[in-house]
């Protein structure tokens, strides 16, 4: 089945532009010219990868993406004619998995376009890795194998990029994973060297984590300029 691929713009050229050339590379695609539509007719489109424009009349990007974020984990890639990286980082705070600045070439679409639906996909295993297992550290439980996390028995949600983030640390759980590897198995080797895009997604995992503790804990420790690690913690009974 073809994975279904959301353009969200207010210009008409650009939905053109965009949705041919991904329907030529095999992707089923619908478009939309409002965050309002988009919000409306969500559940009857249920796309695979959201992109979607910032700069639009009526509800911007940032407000879709903030209302999506309440009910979705769909990947979302923000598309904006503005390169200022206060914007880019605001767009990662509330939850998108990549940025887009236009004008941007085919190859890098497809390519972020492909990083972010591979992100998405079930998780493999690794050497003797079992995916079905579930690891803990302290009041953490992380479910590899069926992409849940839970603190205490209750659940947290999680995006697809955040989840990815959190299951590499706790598979390495007690070492310090890197940034540059860190990048290129969430994002892409294109990746390796935008530690913005790692520092927003750690701390939305940190945030979401600390908001459901009884009791404050750090679980993900910070080793400047080099990377993170995720710790093991005796749970108290």
């Amino acid at each position: 089945m073809k994975q279904k691929i959301c353009v969200v713009d207010d210009e008409a050229k650009i939905l053109r532009f965009i949705s041919a050339n991904l329907r030529s590379v095999g992707y089923d695609v619908v478009t939309v010219a409002s965050g309002e539509e988009l919000l409306e007719k969500y559940d009857l489109i249920s796309p695979d990868l959201i992109l979607l424009d910032i700069m639009m009349p009526g509800k911007d990007g940032f407000y879709v993406l903030k209302e999506l974020r309440k009910f979705s984990h769909t990947p979302i890639i923000m598309l904006t004619a503005r390169s200022n990286p206060k914007d880019k980082v605001s767009g990662l705070n509330l939850g998108a998995d990549d940025y887009l600045t236009k004008p941007f070439s085919l190859d890098e679409l497809f390519a972020r376009v492909n990083a972010v639906l591979r992100r998405s996909q079930p998780s493999l295993t690794e050497g003797n890795f079992i995916a079905s297992s579930i690891i803990e550290t302290g009041s953490l439980q992380i479910d590899v194998g069926s992409k849940r996390v839970w603190i205490d028995e209750e659940e947290l949600k999680f995006t697809q990029t955040e989840f990815l983030l959190l299951e590499i640390l706790a598979i390495n759980l007690d070492k310090v994973v890197q940034h540059e590897t860190l990048l290129s198995e969430v994002w892409g080797p294109q990746y390796r060297d935008d530690v913005e895009y790692l520092r927003v997604g750690i701390a939305r995992i940190r945030r979401k984590i600390k908001e459901r503790l009884k009791e404050p804990e750090e679980f993900i420790i910070t080793y400047p300029g080099l990377g993170y690690m995720l710790k093991s913690i005796t749970k108290t009974v």
